[in-house]
């Protein structure tokens, strides 16, 4: 047996956003559906200055 602390596990929100998924054919994801699979999430940010 390990000594190591054990993680509490943690259930994420669904993805939801106003843009909706790119690159799909249209189809919208859940988090079942990319269970197990490598996601790349790319999170772009606007600064405009005044």
């Amino acid at each position: 047996m390990s000594n190591a602390p054990r993680r509490a596990r943690v259930c994420a929100p669904e993805l939801i956003g106003k843009g909706g998924w790119l690159n799909t054919g249209g189809r919208h994801y859940t988090l079942a559906d990319l269970r197990g699979r490598i996601v790349v999430l790319d999170f772009c940010g606007l600064m405009m200055e005044a």
